[in-house]
């Protein structure tokens, strides 16, 4: 069974799940290992949940279900970190104090100017076309600046999800001036793109983010996936894992990554 490294639990503002739960659900489909990705959003006082870590006590409590889980599971410890460009320097501070908790990170992208297109008035007040736009837009500027700071790109195409029409408005083609240079900079600069199946979950009916831009991603030399459900509730653990395996499989790749300490891992598809 494929091992999720992006879940989330009650430590995450969106989510009242407790970490056992997710742990249990994991072990009930016979995974190994899986990764516990809560979400710390910094200076997301705009939304309406708290994206707010609380750091020390999180990494307390992963620390002690890994002893308790240790000849069951492999429970590594991550985060989902939020990207704003004008978090830089918070970033850059928060890497160096507790880059060593964790075995691994995603970053991503969700709100825009101080927005979040998960809600409705993000779409009603910049429409599909432009709201994928200026999502894009900003995803680059992110990546290209804040790469230092995680191990892989989390759902690069996660506003799809939630745009009024936006499977039939979207399509890679329309949107590789943005898509490309990102793809570009996580060649670079050894970093993973993540492999999503939430977009299953909302009902679409591709990944986040989509084939075209997997496959994309491989044709320009990327060879990191990482492979997550991002799952708040049990039931979404392992979400359309064989599904995915077997598109990942379809666009040619033959490993996926997990990450230890930071470290690379490659296991067959």
């Amino acid at each position: 069974m494929i091992c999720d490294c992006h879940l989330h639990t009650e430590f995450s503002g969106d989510s009242d799940t407790p970490v056992r739960l997710q742990i249990e659900r994991a072990i009930s489909l016979g995974m190994k290992e899986i990764c516990i990705t809560d979400h710390h959003d910094y200076d997301s006082g705009f939304c309406q949940d708290d994206f707010t870590l609380d750091i020390d006590r999180y990494i307390k409590a992963i620390h002690q279900l890994q002893h308790e889980y240790r000849n069951r599971i492999r429970i590594n410890t991550g985060i989902e970190l939020g990207l704003q460009a004008h978090l830089r320097d918070y970033l850059g501070d928060f890497t160096a104090a507790w880059q060593d908790e964790f075995d691994f990170v995603i970053g991503s992208s969700h709100f825009v100017d101080r927005t979040d297109p998960y809600y409705p008035p993000y779409w009603e007040k910049n429409g599909t076309k432009k709201g994928l736009e200026r999502f894009f837009e900003v995803s680059l500027n992110r990546a290209g600046t804040l790469y230092p700071f995680f191990d892989s790109y989390g759902h690069l195409d996660y506003a799809i999800r939630y745009a009024p029409d936006g499977q039939r408005s979207y399509s890679y083609e329309d949107f590789e001036t943005w898509i490309d240079p990102i793809l570009q900079i996580l060649i670079r600069e050894g970093k993973a793109l993540e492999c999503n199946t939430g977009g299953f979950k909302y009902g679409l009916p591709e990944p986040n983010p989509c084939r075209a831009v997997l496959k994309r991603y491989l044709a320009l030399g990327g060879e990191r996936i990482t492979i997550g459900s991002d799952a708040h509730t049990p039931e979404i653990v392992g979400y359309d894992f064989e599904r995915c395996r077997t598109l990942l499989l379809d666009c040619g790749f033959r490993y996926y990554t997990i990450y230890r300490k930071h470290r690379p891992l490659m296991l067959p598809l």
